[in-house]
């Protein structure tokens, strides 16, 4: 059996998209689900309709009841894990325990969720816990499993984290297609296509790619470039690699990843690369 899916959330069945994609993603997979959710987590604990505005829990048995109910649902063999941590370290905890193939996160209160409590939580968990983080949005059309994936690269040497190999997996299961994209602009400007692949070869994220696989596209914002080709392919899941550098720089809220978190109508797969 795969390593398990761990799935961020709350208890909330109908909004919880990103625990549905899981759910269809492990079925092919052949694994299993954790629930983990952090009691005191703002992006997991319901809101409070005081007028603070602060997150405030509901009772522990009243949680626990509501995430074994959702448990008992999935299509899947699932565990239920709730912890008193801070959630980065829920987290590292959960990968100790399960050494999941990656973790979900999605907007767990449904559409009301401010998408920048989303985009901070992703923010602290890529920078404190590098691991493959899949971003869920609220899905129209979903496909189970992704069948057309497309990586989007900056053409540098990257350097992934020690973790299971995510992109082939799930090739593996849909017998699906890797395409790669690089966008060039007034400040990157193009490069030789071995050179872009290479990058790629070097940390063994699929079988050999041809020159083909490859498309460099010309826009003055590399959110929209990316965005763009997405659409073009058809892409059902975008893949990016994050650098440590983009996340933790005084303007990460207009990072390239944030900005993809923010605006990516598809699912969002975030590889963390050592600086």
């Amino acid at each position: 059996m795969a390593s398990p899916l761990v799935v961020l959330t709350d208890f909330y069945a109908v909004t919880n998209r990103a625990l549905s994609y899981a759910a269809g993603l492990a079925l092919p997979l052949e694994t299993e689900l954790v629930l983990l959710h952090a009691r005191f987590d703002a992006l997991l604990a319901p809101l409070d309709d005081g007028t603070d505005g602060a997150y405030t829990p509901v009772s522990d048995q009243a949680t626990d009841q509501a995430l074994q109910k959702l448990a008992d649902q999935q299509p899947v063999p699932t565990q239920v894990e709730v912890s008193e941590r801070e959630l980065p370290e829920a987290v590292r905890q959960a990968i100790r325990q399960h050494n999941p193939l990656l973790l979900v996160l999605g907007r767990p209160g449904g559409a009301s969720t401010p998408v920048d409590v989303m985009v901070s939580t992703a923010k602290t968990l890529l920078s404190t816990v590098p691991y493959p983080l899949l971003l869920v949005p609220a899905l129209k059309r979903e496909t189970f499993p992704p069948r057309r994936l497309l990586l989007a690269v900056d053409g540098q040497p990257f350097v992934l984290h020690q973790y299971q190999d995510v992109i082939r997996q799930l090739l593996g299961v849909s017998g699906g297609t890797l395409h790669v994209v690089r966008v060039a602009d007034n400040i990157h400007t193009g490069m030789a296509p071995a050179t872009i692949l290479d990058t790629v070869a070097a940390n063994n994220l699929a079988d050999e790619l041809a020159p083909e696989q490859l498309s460099e596209v010309y826009n003055l914002s590399i959110v929209e470039g990316v965005l763009a080709e997405a659409t073009r392919q058809e892409a059902d899941l975008l893949v990016v690699v994050a650098r440590r550098h983009s996340l933790l720089g005084r303007l990460f809220h207009r990072s390239v990843t944030a900005q993809l978190i923010e605006q990516c109508a598809i699912p969002l797969l975030v590889l963390p690369a050592r600086d």
